[in-house]
C-alpha cells in the first residue's frame, strides 16, 4: 500500500510526491507549494463533473437497453428519433473551420505512419522515437515482402540472391518516386553533384540528371563521390547510402549499400490501452519514462549476445545543401502521448472521501507539467519545434465529454503558466457516440484539435455493448464486412476534410496488428492513404519503413483534395446507425464454436500477460500461431462478443465455460518457453488470470461501455498481491 501525503483535501502518494518535487518540478519554472494547490483545486474542481459524465453514459445505455429488446421490432426512424431524445444523437452544429496555431510541419504538412507504443517499456519507446529513419534493405531482407522460395532464404549470413531482389525493389521505389529525366536507377554507375546538380552516370556512358531537380535535398561526404544522396518525394525523404567497399555495396553497380527512408513521422507514446498502470508504483513508472522521452534523456541497456548495447535517442542528420548549405533533418520522430479515457481511476491521488482519483485528470496535469520541459528547452532534444505539446485523448463519447477535455487543459495551462491552447488534443473516433456527433466534438476543441483517427477494434466493441440487448451479433470477421464500418471509416475522413483538418492536422487510421506478415500489409494498407488518411498506426520501425512506400507511390493531399472536389456532404448517419445484428442466426454448431474459440484464445492469450506479467501490449500468437500485436482493444471486442451470444442464447454458459478451459490449455502450450510465464491450467479456479477471463465474459453485459480495465486492474491488484509484488 502506498503512503501518502496529504494536500489540503487530497492526498498524494508519497512516491509521486517525491518524483513530482525533486524531478518533475525540477526544470519547470514553478513554485511547488502554488503547483499542489493549484491541483488539489483541479481534482478538487473537475471530479465531480467527471462523474457526472460518467452517470449521463450509463444512464443513456440503460435507456437503449430497455429502448427494444426484441430486435424484430426494430424501426429505424423510431430508433434515431429516440437516440435523439435522450441526447444520444445531437444537433449538429453550423459549419466551421479548426483554428488551430503552432502545429507542428510532422502533424500539420507531413503524410507518413504513425507508431503507438507502451510508454512503460522505455525500449520500445526509444525505438519508436528513432523510428523517424529506417532502413529499405533491412526491412524488405528481414520481411516476408520477399519469399524464401527458390534459394532465397534468409539464413544465418547474407544471402545474395535475397540480397538481389532487395537491391532490386530498391530501385524500384527509386524508379517511381525520384525518376530520372532519362533511362532507371537500375543501370546507376555513379551517383554524384556538380554545380549544385545531381548527376547519374548509366551503363550506356550517358550521363542523365533527375527528372525534376528539385527532388534533390543534399549530401554527405564529397562531390565527386559522395556518401550519401538526400532526395524527396511527397514530403518525404530518401537518403541513398553509397560505400563500394560495403558487403553489399560492392555487389551494386553504383556501390549503394542502403536506401534509408524517412518513416515513422510521429508516434503516440501510450500512457492507456498498452499498459498496465494500475496503482500509484505504476504509474509514477508511466511518468519518469515520459520526462526521460520528452526531454531526449531516456536510455535503456539491452543485451545482444554477450555484449550489452545503450540505446538512446538519435541524433539530428546533417547534409551539405546543393548550395552548399547545411540540411539539417529530425532523427526522431515527433512525441505525441496518449491519455487515458474519463472512466480510470488510481491510487496515486485520492480524493477527500478517499475514493481513487480519476486517472485522466492527473495524466493531464502531469504529462503537461513534463512536457514543459521541452517548450522551456530543457533536456538533451527538442520534440515540439512550435511550441506546443500534444495529447491523445481516447473513449470520450459525443461533444459534452469533448468540452470536459477542453476545459480540463485550459485550467491546466493557467496552472502550468502556459498560453492558451498551448496543449493540443487527438480525439480519438472510437466511440458510437462521438462517431455520430464527430462534427460537435470537433467544434469543442477547434483551437487544439490537430487528430482524429477510427480504430476498428475499440469502436467494435462500442457497436456491440451499445446494442447488447439488441440481437446477437454478427461473426468478428463478418463485423469487418458491415455498412456501419465502411460508412464510419468514410464520414471520419469527411469531417475532417469538411473542418479543416488538410493542412493543419492528421486524419488517422488504425493498426496494422500482424508484424510478421508484411507482405499482406505491403498489398493492403495502401488502402488508408487512398481513404484520404495522412497517418496510420504501425507496429514496429519496419512496418513504419514499408508503409511509409505507400505515401511515396500515393500522395494523400491529391487524394484529399478529390474528396473535397467531389463534394463534402454525404449523410452516412443512417448507415453509421444500422445495427449488426443477425436477425435470423442460422449459423452451424461448428461455426459457433468456432468463433467462440477464436475470441477466448485471443481473449485468454492476451489478459494472462496482463494480469500474471504486467504486460500491455505484446506478440500475443493467436489460434492459428499468427503473431498478433494486441492491446486492450482486442480484449473488449472479444469479450463482448462472447457476452453478446450468451445474452441471446447463442451459446450456453456451460459451453463458454468449457471452451475457455480448452483454450486456457492451448494458450499455455504457446507460452511454454517462457520462463516467466504462470499457466492457468489445470488449476483453474488458482489462476487469477483465468478467473479474469471468466469475469470479462460472464459481467461483459455490466461493463461500462464494455470496457476491461475495471475487472483487470482489479485482478492485476490481486495477482501483484499474489506474488508479493505488492502488499
Amino acid at each position: 500500500m502506498a503512503n501518502y501525503i496529504q494536500v489540503g483535501k487530497i492526498q498524494v502518494a508519497k512516491q509521486l510526491y517525491d518524483f513530482v518535487n525533486q524531478e518533475a518540478l525540477k526544470d519547470a519554472e514553478l513554485e511547488q507549494a502554488k503547483f499542489w494547490n493549484d491541483f488539489e483545486q483541479i481534482v478538487s474542481d473537475f471530479t465531480p463533473e467527471n462523474e457526472k459524465l460518467l452517470k449521463e453514459r450509463q444512464d443513456i445505455q440503460d435507456k437503449i437497453d430497455n429502448c427494444h429488446p426484441d430486435n424484430k421490432e426494430f424501426d429505424a426512424k423510431i430508433y434515431k428519433h429516440f437516440l435523439k431524445e435522450i441526447g444520444y444523437l445531437e444537433e449538429e452544429v453550423d459549419d466551421f473551420k479548426i483554428d488551430v496555431k503552432n502545429v507542428d510541419d510532422e502533424i500539420a504538412k507531413i503524410g507518413g505512419p504513425q507508431l503507438v507504443v507502451p510508454i512503460n517499456n522505455p525500449r520500445y519507446a526509444i525505438n519508436a522515437a528513432n523510428a523517424r529513419w529506417g532502413s529499405l534493405y533491412d526491412a524488405l531482407y528481414g520481411s516476408d515482402v520477399i519469399s524464401e522460395d527458390n534459394g532465397q532464404e534468409k539464413g544465418s549470413t547474407y544471402n545474395e540472391k535475397r540480397g538481389a531482389i532487395v537491391i532490386q525493389k530498391g530501385r524500384e521505389l527509386l524508379d517511381e518516386s525520384v525518376p530520372l529525366e532519362k533511362g532507371s536507377h537500375e543501370s546507376a554507375t555513379l551517383y554524384y553533384v556538380a554545380k549544385g546538380e545531381l548527376k547519374i552516370e548509366l551503363e550506356s556512358g550517358e550521363t542523365v540528371g533527375l527528372k525534376d531537380p528539385n527532388q534533390f535535398k543534399g549530401y554527405q561526404g564529397r562531390e565527386e563521390t559522395p556518401a550519401s544522396i538526400l532526395l524527396e518525394n511527397n514530403g518525404l525523404h530518401i537518403d541513398i547510402q553509397i560505400d563500394p567497399s560495403n558487403v553489399i555495396g560492392k555487389t551494386d553497380l553504383a556501390g549503394i549499400q542502403d536506401i534509408v527512408m524517412e518513416s515513422a513521422i510521429t508516434s503516440i507514446m501510450d500512457c492507456e490501452d498498452s499498459v498496465t498502470a494500475v496503482d500509484a508504483d505504476d504509474k509514477v513508472d508511466v511518468y519518469k519514462n515520459w520526462l526521460g522521452l520528452i526531454r531526449g534523456e531516456l536510455t535503456v541497456q539491452v543485451n545482444k549476445g554477450v555484449r550489452t548495447i545503450e540505446r538512446k535517442f538519435n541524433e539530428d542528420r546533417i547534409y551539405t545543401s546543393p548550395t552548399n548549405g547545411e540540411v539539417r533533418l529530425p532523427g526522431r520522430v515527433l512525441m505525441l502521448v496518449r491519455n487515458v479515457g474519463h472512466l480510470l481511476r488510481n491510487d496515486a491521488v485520492l480524493n477527500e472521501d478517499g475514493s481513487d482519483s480519476y486517472e485522466g485528470i492527473l495524466d493531464a496535469v502531469f504529462t503537461s507539467l513534463m512536457a514543459k520541459h521541452n517548450l522551456l528547452g530543457k533536456g538533451k532534444h527538442i520534440n515540439s519545434k512550435k511550441g506546443s505539446i500534444y495529447i491523445v485523448k481516447p473513449k470520450m463519447h459525443g461533444s459534452k465529454e469533448v468540452k470536459f477535455t477542453n476545459e480540463l487543459f485550459a485550467r491546466v495551462e493557467d496552472m502550468l503558466d502556459l498560453e492558451r491552447n498551448t496543449i493540443k488534443v487527438g480525439v480519438m473516433d472510437e466511440e458510437r457516440r462521438t462517431s455520430l456527433n464527430l462534427k460537435n466534438c470537433i467544434n469543442e476543441v477547434k483551437e487544439r484539435a490537430i487528430f482524429s483517427n477510427t480504430r476498428f477494434l475499440d469502436r467494435t466493441g462500442d457497436e456491440i455493448h451499445t446494442a447488447m440487448k439488441m440481437g446477437p451479433m454478427l461473426r468478428k470477421d463478418d463485423m469487418k464486412n458491415a455498412k456501419w464500418l465502411g460508412s464510419y471509416e468514410k464520414n471520419n475522413v469527411q469531417t475532417g476534410l469538411a473542418t479543416g483538418f488538410q493542412g493543419n492536422a492528421q486524419i488517422g487510421k488504425g493498426m496494422w496488428a500482424m508484424p510478421d506478415k508484411m507482405a499482406d500489409m505491403v498489398e493492403q494498407k495502401i488502402g488508408h492513404v487512398k481513404a484520404g488518411a495522412n497517418t496510420a498506426w504501425v507496429p514496429s520501425p519496419t512496418a513504419g519503413t514499408l508503409h511509409a512506400l505507400h505515401y511515396h507511390e500515393i500522395d494523400y493531399k491529391e487524394v484529399q483534395d478529390k474528396i473535397i472536389e467531389n463534394g463534402l456532404e454525404i449523410d452516412y448517419q443512417a448507415d453509421i446507425l444500422e445495427i449488426p445484428i443477425e436477425s435470423d442466426p442460422s449459423w452451424t454448431e461448428e461455426e459457433i464454436q468456432d468463433e467462440l474459440d477464436n475470441n477466448a484464445q485471443t481473449m485468454l492469450g492476451y489478459v494472462v500477460r496482463w494480469v500474471e506479467q504486467g504486460v500491455g501490449c505484446s506478440k500475443v500468437p493467436d489460434i492459428k500461431d499468427v503473431g498478433l500485436m494486441e492491446d486492450r482493444a482486442t480484449l473488449r471486442i472479444s469479450s463482448q462478443m462472447m457476452a453478446n451470444w450468451l445474452q441471446h442464447d447463442i451459446c450456453t454458459k456451460e459451453q463458454v465455460e468449457e471452451t475457455l478451459k480448452r483454450m486456457a490449455k492451448i494458450v499455455d502450450k504457446q507460452n511454454e518457453g517462457d520462463p516467466e510465464y504462470i499457466n492457468m491450467s489445470p488449476n483453474y479456479d488458482e489462476s487469477v488470470a483465468f478467473q479474469a477471463a471468466r469475469d470479462l465474459v460472464f459481467e461483459g453485459h455490466l461493463q461500462p461501455n464494455g470496457y476491461t480495465e475495471p475487472i483487470l486492474h482489479r485482478r492485476r491488484i490481486e495477482a501483484k498481491k499474489k506474488q508479493g509484488i505488492i502488499n
